[in-house]
């Protein structure tokens, strides 16, 4: 069986936002902007932190709260406007919250809350795959214990061949499921099909994507992996620069005492 990238006009680029340097008091504990072709998610994680209101909080666990925000300039070939109560964007909201309960150690966090608000720039299709892996990399970035990443992609299968990370108009016309796991137990957090597919077909397509999701796993350890170098020699600059400025400090403190 033939396998397609289904949207070739941009590569996939994922990267970590300097939220630590944000002197902001409302600045995220995390944040993270996935581009999918040519759908564009950005995501901020506020939290693990103290609800809002007493009455919601959970005494054995944190409580996982997400909202989802189309932009207005997202445009794309899907430009309809759509405000916070809409159906669409609550269903993505509950998708992505019933994937990461399970995933979150939301244990280790009672009594707290952990706010996720994920923003659309630019649609094209795979809006809920982008916005997952755009959520994995802000709760990496926030330091949120988890039991494992997830990731997640879109396929779908034009007559036999099998088609990745799909476009907008993909999606209208061919049936498709998105996928979302996790890489080292194997397991699936979020399987969800908005179309008809054949069970003749089903098994062939879901393990192309599992194999898939491989590929952007790593893509994704590569942005962390560079995130955290630059944490790292930012961190050892600023001991340096203390160091230094410290012994000047100490040479000026021996010259005042020579003198007298």
């Amino acid at each position: 069986m033939n396998v397609v990238l289904g949207d070739t006009r941009r590569s996939r680029s994922e990267n970590l936002n300097d939220s630590l340097s944000n002197p902001h008091p409302n600045a995220p504990d995390g944040a993270a902007i996935v581009m999918h072709g040519l759908t564009e998610v950005s995501t901020r994680v506020f939290g693990p932190r103290e609800p809002q209101m007493r009455r919601e909080a959970i005494h054995d666990r944190a409580k996982i709260s997400v909202q989802v925000v189309m932009l207005p300039f997202s445009g794309g070939v899907a430009s309809r406007r759509r405000g916070r109560g809409d159906k669409r964007l609550l269903e993505l909201a509950a998708a992505i919250e019933s994937t990461f309960e399970s995933v979150v150690q939301t244990g280790l966090y009672p009594r707290s809350q952990i706010d996720i608000v994920v923003e659309i720039h630019q649609q094209d299709g795979g809006i809920l795959h982008a916005a997952i892996n755009s959520v994995t990399l802000a709760l990496t970035d926030a330091g949120v214990a988890m039991y494992d990443q997830v990731v997640a992609v879109s396929a779908g299968l034009h007559s036999t061949a099998v088609l990745l990370d799909l476009s907008h108009y993909e999606e209208n016309d061919m049936p498709f499921l998105t996928v979302a796991v996790m890489p080292r137990s194997k397991k699936v957090t979020l399987l969800n099909m908005e179309s008809r597919l054949h069970v003749t077909r089903f098994e062939n397509v879901f393990k192309i994507a599992c194999e898939a999701a491989e590929t952007i796993r790593s893509e994704m350890g590569d942005a962390i992996m560079a995130r955290t170098q630059a944490l790292a020699s930012s961190a050892i600059t600023g001991e340096q620069v203390q160091t230094q400025r410290g012994g000047v400090t100490d040479e000026g403190l021996l010259a005042d005492e020579m003198e007298e």
